[in-house]
């Protein structure tokens, strides 16, 4: 169990490490667009649910990791918030968003692999409820930052959105969840089409009218509410 813990928290380690070395080089060296590095900082963060669902080969010691990152996360993040320039260099829209952020994120980690993975035995799952909602999320923000000419406000809606970053969400949401259901396996390929469907279509919508961020946690719960009874009902997820 502890070398366990240890060895995947270190390759976790290893990986972000890698990964911000190769930031601070393209943040020097290349004039990245503000939408783009941020989203760039946020794909690293999900294809990181790969460690934690693949490496680890116990969900509790994958859940326990994740938890012990968050904080040691956190401390280093709280720590750089004092050095001049850390959020101009890490974009932030508002001092402490990126700590806020991936706390959010890592406590959705750990709750989705404790459903999915602890509860139904599927690590698949776990990377189709993250997937639903990370890569769509990306796709809307860009697409709607270069291309959003149609808006939508409302009470309920933070700010404005674009339907056309909104439609980008629906699409790569889909696409994601269609990718993984295929390589998981067990029903016709047809079968996953009205599943990642409507699913997409939670994700959206929950997404359009999540506040102050927390479609972090709110759409990849809401992802999974949507996938597990439905793939029940098709017949591709038998309780345990």
């Amino acid at each position: 169990m502890v070398s366990e813990l240890f060895a995947g928290m270190g390759v976790l380690l290893g990986y972000f490490l890698v990964c911000i070395a190769c930031l601070v080089l393209i943040r020097y060296f290349l004039k990245v667009p503000t939408e783009l590095f941020r989203k760039t900082l946020h794909t690293i963060l999900l294809f990181s649910v790969l460690i934690l669902v693949y490496y680890f080969k116990t969900w509790w010691i994958s859940v326990i990791a994740t938890v012990i990152f968050a904080i040691v996360v956190f401390t280093i993040l709280s720590i750089g918030e004092l050095f001049k320039g850390y959020s101009k260099f890490l974009t932030e829209r508002s001092t402490g968003e990126l700590k806020r952020s991936l706390l959010l994120a890592f406590g959705m980690f750990a709750i989705i692999i404790l459903v999915c993975w602890g509860l139904f035995k599927d690590k698949m799952l776990v990377l189709v409820s993250i997937y639903a909602w990370g890569f769509g999320d990306a796709a809307a923000a860009l697409v709607g930052k270069r291309f959003g000419k149609h808006f939508v406000t409302g009470k309920l809606i933070e700010g404005r959105k674009s339907m056309e970053g909104t439609i980008a969400m629906f699409v790569v949401s889909f696409l994601s969840v269609m990718i993984v259901l295929l390589i998981r396996g067990g029903l016709p390929w047809h079968g996953y089409i009205p599943i990642a469907a409507i699913t997409a279509a939670v994700c959206t919508v929950v997404e359009l009218f999540t506040l102050k961020g927390y479609d972090t946690i709110t759409c990849p719960l809401a992802a999974a509410a949507t996938i597990l009874p439905l793939l029940w009902v098709w017949g591709g997820l038998v309780l345990v």
